[in-house]
């Protein structure tokens, strides 16, 4: 509490920083009051007023806004990641009005949906002049993602910046210096246009906190943007950055992705650099208990392939926490049509939280499609028993230092827990050194019964010629139910488990929501699997959800790979996603697009 005042100090600490970034917005990049639609409420009212919010689509706003030129839109929507490296590689596009192109894009969507918390369009446009100035005076480029602009999320250090993640008591401590990963995009010629907004704590699903209030979802105001990489989730459909890298450690890169129908790779422990972010956690608790990933979000596979290819082989020269590694493939997948056939296992359930019916409905439908693919064959596999257990140890992993650390942050500005987290988190106990041993243990045994998944034609592990791999990618969902209304997000497990795994596993958007998903008058009468699973169900019973809430949403697919097969999890998405797009049942027609 502030002693000259009885207004509790993060409430003050909020309004100082929304000051500081209203005024990195330029005048003439802001959108007139007309086009922002009704119930765009105060940061601080975003927090708890949402049934204000109305079922409005804004993703074509910055298009139709007439702030940005008809070059601009261009240079935002034209190009994938490889094709705009190419424009400005041969000069026919100036780093200059790329970054500047790409930043006013990023205004309106902030307008429009409060994603982000540190715009740096200053630093970020003087840092594409610096690239045209040296492209001008040596004929190369400064790396391969010369003049890329890019985005990275709060939690990433850049130098002279806050890192806050939506705390106040973090708020106005600049880094000193850049997070690993941040230096190894810099050194790759990309551009940093903006940090993204993020949930309280980093621990929720929803990106909302109480110093930059709730990102809005683009596609509809109603729905949760996702979380904790929830402002990159946007920013990146919106078109207002070309790659965001976001985090996972419970899903935080491809929950945003199936929120805002767009592509997640949460890569393997160790592919990208992740030292040097602010987490409000003690120091080395990563180290000790669950670690969490760094990775890219982007609008297409080809993209997600694009800065993976320039980060993997550079990883260790950068983070202490990455190992050597090749942007290729660890088993050699021989291309379709070859005498082995590129093979899916299908698991469609975690054993603990059953799908609702549109996610198990297009599991089938994927499925179908796959089978109807040449060089491609479909298994089913039984939930092995003890992937039951995954979502159990890794939530005890996550809170192993009993969140003191982040407690003390928060009401050392009498900051209150969000209206989710309240009820759900608190101050506990760190658990001993003993305890964290048999937890540690437990995840020892359940990796290696899971290895079983991928030596059997079926997965069940009873083949006893189980010297090689059988099975080369997995199909399940991303959430047992479709995009979730605000602060209902359900279970984390279908995400978390391939955390605990070290499985390396993307986000695929399929197909919209259409009015047949909707089964209105149809329950499901399954027996209810436990207490997880009623709370799931919640979301499709009609007496405590409209369904048409979820029309037009994006539908999406998990896909999984064995753990360090990173490479091959892209290759993985890119035969699945052809196969979806030649089929009509892609997200769009084009490269992916996020209106769906």
């Amino acid at each position: 509490m502030d002693p000259q005042s009885s207004e509790p100090a993060y409430l003050s600490i909020a309004r100082q920083k929304q000051d500081q970034l209203n005024t990195l917005i330029p005048p003439e990049w802001r959108l007139p009051a007309h086009l922002i639609p009704s119930g765009m409420l105060s940061a601080a009212d975003s927090v708890t007023k949402t049934r204000e919010y109305g079922r409005i689509n804004v993703v074509d706003v910055p298009r139709t806004c007439g702030l940005l030129t008809s070059k601009e839109i261009e240079i935002t929507e034209k190009w994938d990641a490889k094709g705009l490296l190419q424009e400005a590689a041969r000069g026919r596009l100036s780093a200059e009005e790329i970054t500047t192109a790409f930043s006013k894009r990023a205004a309106v969507a902030h307008q429009l949906t409060r994603c982000l918390t540190e715009p740096l369009f200053a630093s970020a446009i003087k840092r594409g002049k610096e690239l045209d100035e040296h492209l001008k005076r040596t004929g190369k480029t400064v790396g391969p993602l010369h003049g890329l602009p890019v985005s990275v999320k709060d939690s990433f250090n850049v130098k002279g910046v806050d890192s806050s993640i939506g705390i106040a008591a973090l708020a106005f401590k600049p880094a000193k210096e850049n997070a690993s990963l941040v230096d190894l995009l810099l050194s790759l010629g990309a551009i940093i246009i903006a940090k993204t907004n993020v949930p309280q704590t980093l621990g929720a699903l929803d990106s909302c906190n109480n110093v930059f209030g709730r990102t809005l979802n683009p596609l509809n105001r109603q729905l949760t943007a996702g979380g904790s990489s929830g402002g990159e989730g946007v920013l990146v459909a919106m078109h207002g950055s070309m790659i965001g890298f976001g985090t996972d450690i419970g899903g935080s890169i491809r929950v945003p992705a199936m929120c805002n129908g767009i592509y997640g790779f949460k890569p393997s422990n160790g592919r990208v650099p992740y030292g040097g972010q602010e987490s409000g956690q003690l120091d080395g608790k990563g180290r000790v208990s669950l670690q969490p990933v760094a990775g890219p979000l982007a609008r297409s596979v080809d993209d997600l392939g694009t800065v993976m290819k320039e980060i993997v082989p550079r990883a260790e020269l950068f983070g202490e926490d990455c190992i050597p590694g090749k942007w290729e493939s660890e088993t050699a997948l021989k291309p379709l049509g070859d005498s082995r056939k590129f093979t899916v296992g299908m698991l469609r359930s975690d054993g603990l939280v059953e799908p609702l019916p549109p996610v198990a409905k297009v599991l089938d439908e994927v499925a179908q499609i796959l089978r109807e693919t040449e060089g491609i064959e479909v298994v089913e596999i039984p939930v092995p028993p003890i992937f039951k257990k995954c979502q159990g140890v890794a939530g005890r992993l996550m809170n192993v230092d009993g969140g003191g650390n982040m407690m003390d942050l928060l009401e050392s500005t009498s900051e209150p827990l969000i209206p989710w987290l309240k009820g759900r988190m608190g101050r506990g106990k760190p658990i001993p050194v003993t305890k964290l041993y048999q937890l540690q243990a437990e995840r020892s045994k359940i990796e290696k019964e899971m290895l079983k998944l991928w030596t059997s034609p079926d997965g069940t592990g009873d083949d006893n010629n189980n010297h090689e791999r059988r099975i080369d990618a997995i199909i399940c969902p991303v959430a047992p139910h479709p995009v979730p209304e605000l602060d209902r997000y359900n279970a984390v497990g279908y995400t978390s488990s391939f955390v605990l795994l070290d499985y390396p596993a993307g986000s695929l958007p399929v197909r919209p929501f259409r009015e047949p998903d909707l089964e209105t008058g149809k329950e499901m009468t399954a027996q209810v699997l436990g207490s997880w699973d009623r709370k799931n169900r919640e979301l499709w019973d009609e007496k405590t959800v409209d369904r048409r809430v979820y029309l037009d949403s994006p539908l999406s697919v998990q896909v999984v790979t064995p753990k360090l097969h990173d490479y091959d999890l892209f290759q993985a998405m890119q035969i699945i996603d052809r196969a979806l797009r030649r089929d009509g049942g892609a997200a769009s027609s084009k490269r992916g697009d996020s209106k769906l």
